[in-house]
Parts: structure tokens; sequence; C-alpha cells
């Protein structure tokens, strides 16, 4: 399946509704709500056993992913400002709140649940400055720099962080 060529056009959200996916542990859903299905223009069968990656937007910097995966697969917790894409190429921003799923027996990671909602203008508007930069930096001199760039950028505002926590402190200051 290729990917659609974004244009400049949002969805809007309802604020009331969220969008709702899991994972498999490597990624793949394995579910989708409805208004995932509504929101991102694809149906359950093109969705269920693809990499969640089909809905990632080109302006979303790879080192927010790292960080990311980074996280929830020590089972830790993690909240996330994304911007996607939906089938038709239009785009959507989201806070999501990342779950690690364990099987109750062995405690082993086995997929990851995804809640997401609308986020206000406000945020969008810093964060996409924010993730312009270190899309830059990733262009022009890899993600390893732009992760620099990002702990710099978070320690300049006063904060010791660990890497779980960098979104959330994100959010502190807008």
């Amino acid at each position: 399946m290729s990917k659609p060529i974004p244009r400049d056009e949002e969805i809007v959200l309802d604020p009331k509704r969220y969008i709702v996916s899991e994972t498999d542990d490597k990624g793949k859903i394995t579910f989708c709500n409805d208004y995932f299905i509504e929101i991102c223009g694809y149906t359950q069968e093109e969705l269920i056993g693809h990499p969640h990656s089909i809905i990632r937007h080109p302006d979303m910097p790879k080192v927010v992913f790292k960080l990311l995966w980074q996280t929830i697969s020590q089972g830790k917790n993690i909240n996330a400002v994304v911007k996607n894409l939906a089938k038709d190429g239009r785009y959507y921003w989201i806070f999501t709140e990342f779950e690690s799923r364990k099987d109750a027996d062995s405690q082993k990671i086995i997929g990851y649940t995804a809640s997401r909602k609308a986020i206000s203008k406000h945020v969008i508007e810093v964060i996409s400055d924010l993730y312009a930069k270190l899309l830059e930096i990733e262009k022009n001199t890899g993600v390893q720099e732009s992760e620099k760039f990002l702990i710099a950028f978070l320690k300049s505002k006063g904060e010791e962080i660990e890497f779980k926590d960098i979104m959330e402190e994100i959010h502190k200051f807008y």
C-alpha cells in the first residue's frame, strides 16, 4: 500500500471522542475503533495487520518515535503530540496516551494501546514549530543530533528529565 501525498488540509476532530487503536509488540495494528477508521479514512481491513506507521505524517520527526518506542518497549507509558496522515492526504493533530499491555502471567509486553483526542490550537502551533526544527536537524545531520537538540531545548527550560518524560515536559512549557 502506497503512502498518500500530504495535502494542507486539517481534519477537525470531535473533542468529545477518542481515537483508539491497539498494536502487537512490533507495532502492527490489531484493533481500531470506529472513530479511528472514520478519521484516517482506511477500512478496517486496510488497517488490521499493517504497521501503525501507515498513518505517520512526514512532518513528524523520527526522534519523537525513537523516544516513544524506547519508552513503551520498557513497559513505561508515555504521552505525545502526534500529527497523523489520513488516507486522502489530509492531516490531524492529536494528543496520544500510549500504554503497554503485558501478559498476565509472564509480564512480557504483548502490545500497546493508544488513546487519542483533539488538542488545542496553541499547543499545535508551538509543537509544530519545535517539530519543524527537529525535522530540519534530522534531514541535515541525523536523528542523533535531533535528539541532542531536543534534550538541550528542554534543559534550557530548566528541566533535567528522562526520555519517558520528554513529551510531558514539552506540555508543561506550553
